[in-house]
């Protein structure tokens, strides 16, 4: 399937390695990279290179960008302070950091009170650049390409879906400075998964560098040196958590692993059983997901959910609907074939079975949803604890329930199973209305652990009605739905 999994009912990240390419190497060398010319190009002058990024704060009376600040970036009022003596000025004179320019609306995200502390300067840049995201995205990569070309090659050709993840993420994490256990929970796995990127120590100030720069320019309302501080001290953070889960990780695994197609078997026209043998021992728990990558579209990864339980022979299934302009997803369905090698990422996800407990489990999957549904049931099976499993196989059609008889056949081996298939346009026989009203019909399910998987509509439709039955939010998990989003191609 594919999307990737996710242990929360809101979702967590994400997006962050779904898309191909990477930003995020393995540790920075122990000096600072070359500064380069400033370019004519640029709002304002800006900060051209990163200091090695360590935990500690850069002092205050030096930058991590090389140029001393006007103001220390820790305890001020949120007032702009005078130039530094002798420093020349050029560019644009900007407003007083926080305070919009003479005949400008009222800035975005601006509270009540002022609150000078980093992650609300974070928040008030973010407010600002939300309504041009899109611009602000595109200056970014423009920035990165053009002062540091050579990394323009380990990104994939077309950067439609590439061109949103990798940006979001790094601000998504800059805003989530203060929630210490979330952000490096988050962080470390997109260190650990940018390593099959094959990036480089040096990228870190790159990527620094042009943050920095898309930010200063489309944000000179809520930018000043205060404000810049508080992003240099945000991206070292991020970047030492990313370099320590990579370097923690290299020691355990290898950045990819190569894998042959040895199964490929068509369901539908547009859904093929694709199963490959790893080169090597590929350890993951029944219920997470990968990234796979073909050799036919270099540098683009998408993610897809293991289709089965870990098995003895080592082999790995992924359920792939082919879908328009997908370019990893037609790839795998109609040109992939027993004997072509395709590349795998690392394990990850968290939507994986608690065998600690005896709590009945309630799994909706929809489409392709249900590969990892019945990785799960094939975990509970080997794990010989009879514990009540109730699935609900959600399509738009009883022809496109394409693994039907899989789960009927789990179903007559394991009395605590029950199998529903539900079609949104039902024939006799079969439940209608789609998963969400299905589930309404039976329960309760409050003391159930909860699994979703499927499209975004499906998703946010079932966390809708369990919550709206008295599940709590704490037992249901699910696909992250910005992955899912993003990643159907």
């Amino acid at each position: 399937m594919e999307v990737p999994t996710t242990p929360s009912a809101g979702g967590d990240r994400t997006g962050e390695e779904g898309g191909g390419g990477g930003w995020f190497g393995r540790s920075p060398a122990a000096s600072p990279a070359a500064p380069r010319p400033p370019r004519p190009d640029v709002h304002q002058p800006v900060p051209e290179a990163v200091r090695p990024y360590v935990r500690e704060p850069a002092p205050a009376s030096v930058h991590p960008y090389g140029h001393e600040p006007a103001s220390s970036p820790l305890h001020q009022d949120g007032r702009q302070s005078s130039p530094s003596p002798g420093r020349p000025s050029s560019g644009p004179v900007r407003p007083a950091e926080g305070r919009p320019a003479a005949g400008a609306g009222p800035v975005p995200g601006r509270a009540a009170s002022r609150d000078s502390s980093d992650t609300a300067l974070l928040r008030r840049t973010m407010a600002e650049i939300e309504p041009i995201a899109d611009k602000v995205t595109s200056y970014f990569y423009a920035q990165l390409f053009l002062r540091h070309p050579d990394l323009r090659a380990l990104f994939p050709a077309a950067m439609d879906v590439q061109r949103d993840r990798l940006f979001k993420a790094l601000l998504t994490a800059a805003t989530h400075a203060d929630d210490t256990a979330a952000l490096t929970a988050y962080l470390d796995r997109l260190g650990r998964g940018h390593r099959k990127y094959g990036t480089l120590p040096e990228h870190y100030p790159a990527v620094g560098e042009a943050l920095i720069c898309a930010l200063s320019r489309h944000a000179p309302s809520s930018w000043g040196p205060r404000t810049e501080a508080a992003w240099v001290s945000a991206y070292t953070t991020i970047s030492q958590i990313m370099i320590d889960a990579a370097t923690a990780d290299e020691l355990r695994a290898p950045a990819w692993w190569q894998a042959e197609v040895v199964g490929h078997e068509m369901r539908t026209p547009d859904i093929a059983v694709v199963t490959v043998r790893p080169d090597q021992p590929y350890p993951f728990l029944a219920g997470q997901y990968t990234a796979l990558e073909t050799p036919w579209w270099p540098r683009v990864w998408r993610h897809y959910s293991f289709a089965s339980a870990p098995r003895s022979d080592g082999v790995l299934s992924f359920h792939v609907k082919a879908v328009p302009a997908g370019w990893v997803s037609n790839a795998l369905v109609h040109r992939a074939r027993p004997g072509d090698v395709i590349r795998l990422g690392a394990p990850t996800g968290s939507m994986t079975v608690d065998h600690s407990t005896d709590n009945g489990l309630l799994c909706l999957g929809g489409g392709t949803g249900i590969a990892p549904i019945k990785a799960l049931v094939e975990d509970v099976a080997q794990h010989g604890r009879h514990r009540s499993v109730d699935v609900f196989y959600g399509a738009r059609r009883s022809d496109d329930l394409y693994d039907i008889e899989t789960m009927l056949r789990l179903q007559q081996s394991h009395s605590w199973l029950s199998v529903r298939p539900v079609v949104d346009d039902s024939p006799v026989g079969l439940l209608s209305g789609g998963l969400p009203g299905a589930v309404r019909e039976y329960g309760p399910w409050h003391t159930y652990d909860v699994y979703l998987s499927g499209p975004p509509g499906m998703i946010r439709r079932g966390v809708d009605t369990l919550l709206g039955i008295g599940v709590s939010t704490h037992r249901i998990r699910h696909d992250s739905i910005e992955e899912l989003v993003g990643a159907a191609t």
